[in-house]
């Protein structure tokens, strides 16, 4: 079985058919997930929550990035591997290459993770230019929490709106082959997915995206604290973890998830 590529996943697109995404850390779990159908991981920087307990994930570091990574991958065959660059990793171009190179060479990623609009444009050039896959992330970006004064929903104004679109188009033009856009209002998440060429994949961003992500262990509904409203816990009436994979992929498949409960307007 070989692994998918960027171009399975733009295929999948382009055909209609619907891309399953959830987050992995490990090799047990990637090799669950692997075997249930998950069409792509994200390596995310949300295991500094989920899995080394902060509120954030700003403490998380390279090494914690690279070392996760490659236990997914050797836990894995044909899932397409995506790591998250993690804060302040790639606040200058060389930096950006120097760390996303580790993240492809020693975490067997095959495309790594930015958030932000046009002020990573000179990021993402010099990553496509030396034949590095990068998907954005726009909409909620958990790295400037701060910035954004809490976990609140992006994109709700008119003109927040157009420049979430603008980065879009922006980060698509300087060559990102996919996009992350989270906690947005789901008529934003379809027009920017009918807009771009490239797959859009939806985390609280409506059920007209290309594909949807959860963080597995929120799928599972074993993460503590507040849940978003775009959570759902896919293990209710399971009785087995595999179980609930398959219901949660099949459910993107169907666009039957996210429901309107679990979107914004």
């Amino acid at each position: 079985m070989s692994r998918l590529t960027i171009d399975d996943i733009q295929a999948m697109k382009l055909q209609g058919e619907k891309i399953a995404v959830l987050t992995a850390y490990d090799a047990s779990f990637a090799t669950l997930l692997d075997d249930n159908g998950v069409d792509a991981f994200i390596v995310g920087d949300s295991l500094g929550m989920v899995i080394q307990g902060h509120d954030s994930t700003l403490p998380v570091c390279m090494d914690d990035m690279v070392y996760h990574s490659a236990n997914v991958v050797r836990g894995s065959k044909r899932t397409f591997v995506i790591t998250d660059l993690p804060y302040q990793s790639y606040t200058t171009p060389e930096q950006t290459l120097n760390n996303a190179n580790r993240l492809i060479k020693e975490g067997g990623a095959q495309m790594v993770k930015l958030e932000g609009g046009q002020q990573q444009l000179d990021n993402v050039t010099i990553l496509v230019a030396n034949n590095i896959p990068v998907c954005g992330h726009l909409g909620l970006e958990p790295q400037s929490v701060n910035e954004l004064g809490g976990y609140k929903v992006q994109g709700r104004d008119e003109e927040s709106a157009a420049r979430i679109l603008k980065d879009a188009q922006a980060l698509q033009e300087a060559g990102i082959q996919l996009l992350v856009l989270e906690c947005i209002p789901s008529s934003l998440g379809k027009l920017i997915s009918k807009t771009l060429t490239i797959p859009i994949i939806g985390i609280g961003a409506g059920v007209d995206c290309d594909g949807q992500v959860l963080v597995t262990y929120d799928m599972l509904g074993i993460s503590q604290g507040h849940k978003a409203k775009f959570v759902k816990n896919f293990l209710d009436d399971k009785n087995s973890i595999d179980a609930a994979v398959r219901a949660f992929v099949d459910a993107v498949k169907q666009s039957e998830y996210p429901a309107p409960e679990h979107s914004y307007q």
